[in-house]
């Protein structure tokens, strides 16, 4: 179909000649219309995918690939779990941990928090914690001395910092004479920690597992395991095959199900803001049917000066789809080149926009995140390529096959 004829012809069309400025004010708007809308999906899905990536990687810092924990009132041997656990080719590391809720009370404000109760020396195994870290140090949870580790922010929240003390509340309470008095110790605080995510920067408080079993009054060999993997991905099936391993009694997890709810929101956010960015290509789309019928009914003495000098109708026909094709491809190349570019700047331009209009658009208490990652995915490029610059072919189909249907002697009576 592609003769050189035809995308000679073709691509002369794409301008207007002589008077009709019309037909390529159209056009233009049709390529304007293609370019916004590959533009708008590039940078979307890859915002969409770097947020994906970084809350994936920055919750792995903190959680783990896969959890071990008896059920609820059951006993078990942490120690003898993990070595089981470890048995698994794919489990690179274990630790045990214990989580427990409290309250942090200090003489300037109160805040409830997740407790964990974790192994210095065994955490670097399967937690990023260690790199997070902006003061202190893990190894200053010294089983005893009763010190704690807060995140960053909820250290600013109580008004404490390195060396300052805070009073750890427990849920649970001891009756005495006066009525039930909950728990309660003061622990120095050893470390700070930022993990740049507002949930576990603003709630999260890390102990010596010795000291949560003595203030919570956890048996010794009573504890979860955590675990990391050499496939995160592969987590969902590594945990199946652990928990067959370990035969009933145990409650196994991975970082897929505890975050399920929020990852299919994403994929399913991503989806419908494809189909909803693809309808401003769709409405570029009906532009170029408009372009292409305006040409058409203009080029009607040309069309039967063609079939009179022995062009077939499937020449006409490549005619006005190699016109389509060039205008979905210059608006996809323009749209692809504009998206990759704002893409790559997202961070830099949303900054920008803040300090110019004096706003926040990525809050951390309500995004998790307070910055705007963008991973451009060479995948996504294809598809969005391939989907617009299919649709403005087919858009074209049905006036270059009435332009094929052009007879010369109707069309040449009054010319």
């Amino acid at each position: 179909m592609f003769n050189p004829l035809e995308l000679f012809v073709g691509s002369r069309y794409v301008r207007a000649k002589r008077d009709n400025h019309f037909i390529s004010f159209v056009s233009v708007a049709a390529i304007a219309g293609i370019t916004i809308g590959v533009a708008a999906l590039i940078v979307v899905l890859s915002v969409m995918n770097g947020f994906e990536k970084e809350f994936r990687e920055r919750v792995l810092d903190v959680a783990a690939h896969a959890t071990v924990q008896p059920f609820t009132g059951g006993q078990s041997d942490w120690q003898a779990l993990r070595d089981a656990a470890l048995q698994h080719p794919k489990v690179t590391g274990a630790a045990p941990y214990i989580d427990v809720q409290g309250m942090l009370a200090t003489a300037t404000g109160i805040a409830g928090v997740a407790v964990r109760g974790i192994e210095p020396a065994a955490e670097p195994d399967v937690s990023g914690l260690t790199g997070l870290m902006r003061a202190g140090a893990l190894e200053d949870l010294v089983p005893g001395e009763f010190r704690i580790v807060l995140g960053s922010a909820l250290a600013e929240r109580l008004g404490v910092g390195l060396g300052d003390s805070v009073v750890l509340m427990t849920t649970e309470g001891t009756v005495t004479p006066a009525g039930i008095v909950p728990r309660m110790r003061r622990f120095e605080i050893a470390g700070l920690f930022h993990a740049d995510m507002h949930e576990y920067d603003n709630g999260l408080a890390y102990l010596n597992i010795a000291d949560v079993r003595r203030l919570y009054r956890i048996p010794k060999h009573l504890a979860a395991i955590r675990l990391r993997l050499d496939d995160l991905f592969a987590a969902p099936e590594v945990s199946h095959e652990i928990a067959e391993a370990l035969g009933g009694g145990y409650y196994v997890s991975d970082w897929t199900r505890q975050y399920r709810n929020f990852f299919r929101s994403i994929q399913l956010t991503k989806t419908v803001m494809f189909v909803m960015l693809m309808l401003i290509v769709a409405v570029a789309a009906f532009n170029i049917i408009s372009t292409l019928v305006m040409v058409v009914t203009d080029k009607r003495g040309d069309i039967a000066i063609l079939r009179t000098t022995g062009a077939k109708p499937s020449s006409i026909l490549g005619v006005f789809v190699v016109q389509g094709a060039f205008i979905g491809v210059i608006g996809t190349t323009i749209g692809l080149v504009l998206g990759v570019v704002l893409a790559a700047n997202a961070e830099t331009l949303v900054r920008w926009l803040e300090r110019l209009l004096g706003t926040e658009f990525v809050a951390s208490d309500v995004y998790y995140l307070s910055s705007l990652p963008s991973e451009i995915h060479a995948t996504d490029l294809v598809v969005i390529c391939a989907t617009v610059i299919a649709l403005a072919l087919l858009s074209t189909l049905y006036p270059a096959w009435q332009a094929s249907r052009t007879q010369p002697a109707e069309a040449l009576r009054y010319e």
